[in-house]
């Protein structure tokens, strides 16, 4: 088991896997831009040390920091959590070269499963369920007109790299086909340094569902069954659910296998999500493999009383897989609704200084934060404060314990997503089980008239 692990993340990932380690016997070291100095991981290391400046591509997303920061420490891990270089290649080419263990699969996997493109066509050689779409990157709006007539619209583009929505665009008809192709490839490169992109058709109103995976380097691989992410803005998840209402046992493991198979046939190791769309039939088409921790993993955990950081880090030490498939069981239904600083309804970020900070606890709750009471929210990085998990008996009291939760919370200073939580949680179609990608549709932002309407 390793001695020491340096924890390649902030905020409450950070913390998160700090908890593991401290549990398991292991030593930590924060790594911290001078943004968060002051922040509950950089307290609760064991060894903290800064990496540089606020903005992310100094610190967070320097690799040369990052493994300068390791090798002065002593660490024999890193741990990237998620986000930054969570599904980083070459930081995980870097610790090899270093002889340090990256906490996550083998870089070539990485690589593979990032690049959307050659993903898609492995899986689809695996025998996962597939969108008509192309094989691989498309080159011009030629070739991208007659893949989008060969399968009909409307279509989706999508970046082969990255993530987030972004280098993604939807085109319903013909003549919007050629502004969107070219605009996504703009998009991509900026966002992604890569251009390329590839075509899927799009399915109108499906849901996300995603099934979690761990296997270790022996070759085992088991399912976690699946979460629910239908409830998403701009591609951004906001609440999470397991098991899914729309998921029966038998398509459990109907699925659960799949992604099994798909995990052994490219030697898929450590902790990992395959995500799919799911339609109105309830067929389900491969959307991406996430090559990391996720953020809602903590509602896996509530069903299944599994610490799948725990298992990460096991894993990595070259552990076997500590249960089997036959050995996982789920009880009772959990939420998680991630808490933002931002306007409820213009969606505007509130970064700034909190006054008072108080998420009350309970039976079936818990709560995943790096916040508190007289702690600043930096503009830098993402606007998430809080993981709020609940579980209960059934999906009914899952959801009455997160309106408790939410209802009872307090945070002064800042504005948070809570009040957009609980219109959510109370709406009819949710709490029916009735969601889709477009849920959110419903509660966006008024747009004001212009001053020149206003005036006509």
């Amino acid at each position: 088991m390793f001695k020491k692990i340096l924890v390649a993340n902030r905020g409450e990932i950070a913390l998160r896997i700090i908890f593991a380690c401290r549990e398991l016997g292991i030593k930590t070291v924060a790594v911290y831009s001078e943004a968060d100095e002051n922040s509950l991981h950089v307290r609760f290391a064991d060894e903290d040390i800064c990496i540089g400046p606020a903005r992310s591509a100094d610190s967070y997303l320097s690799v040369p920091a990052i493994i300068s920061a390791a090798e002065i420490t002593g660490a024999d891990a890193i741990h990237p959590g998620y986000g930054f270089l969570s599904e980083s290649a070459y930081l995980a080419e870097v610790c090899e070269a270093c002889h340090i263990r990256f906490i996550g699969p083998d870089p070539s996997v990485i690589r593979l499963l990032g690049d959307k493109a050659k993903a898609r066509r492995a899986m689809k050689k695996a025998g996962v369920p597939m969108l008509p779409g192309s094989d691989g990157p498309v080159e011009s709006e030629e070739a991208a007109a007659k893949v989008a007539r060969d399968i009909g619209f409307p279509v989706i583009i999508k970046a082969v790299a990255g993530g987030g929505g972004r280098g993604m665009r939807i085109v319903k008809e013909p003549k919007e086909l050629a502004h969107a192709f070219r605009t996504a490839q703009r998009e991509a490169e900026a966002a992604f340094g890569v251009g390329d992109v590839y075509i899927e058709k799009y399915l109108e109103s499906p849901r996300h569902i995603e099934y979690q995976i761990v296997g270790d380097h022996h070759g085992n691989v088991v399912h976690l069954g699946e979460r629910e992410c239908s409830i998403q803005r701009r591609h951004q998840k906001l609440i999470e659910e397991s098991p899914s209402i729309a998921v029966s046992d038998k398509v459990r493991r109907k699925m659960g296998a799949v992604v099994v198979d798909a995990a052994r046939a490219v030697q898929y190791t450590n902790a990992g999500t395959f995500e799919f769309l799911m339609d109105a039939k309830g067929n389900f088409y491969f959307m991406e493999v996430n090559t990391r921790i996720q953020v809602e993993h903590p509602v896996t955990e509530f069903v299944t009383g599994l610490d799948i950081v725990k298992e990460q880090i096991r894993i990595a030490a070259g552990e076997r897989l500590s249960f089997k498939q036959s050995e996982v069981t789920f009880t009772g239904h959990a939420i998680e609704c991630r808490v933002n600083a931002e306007d409820p309804v213009t969606f505007v970020p509130s970064p700034g200084l909190i006054h008072a900070f108080s998420i009350p606890g309970g039976p079936g709750v818990r709560v995943d934060t790096a916040a508190h009471a007289e702690c600043t929210i930096p503009p830098n990085y993402d606007s998430m404060i809080a993981k709020i998990i609940v579980h209960g008996r059934d999906r009914q009291e899952a959801i009455a314990r997160m309106k408790r939760v939410l209802e009872m919370s307090v945070v002064e200073g800042i504005r948070t997503s809570i009040p957009l939580h609980l219109r959510i949680l109370n709406d009819p179609d949710f709490v029916a089980g009735r969601l889709s990608t477009h849920f959110m549709e419903r509660f966006q932002p008024v747009k004001k008239p212009s001053s020149l309407a206003e005036t006509a």
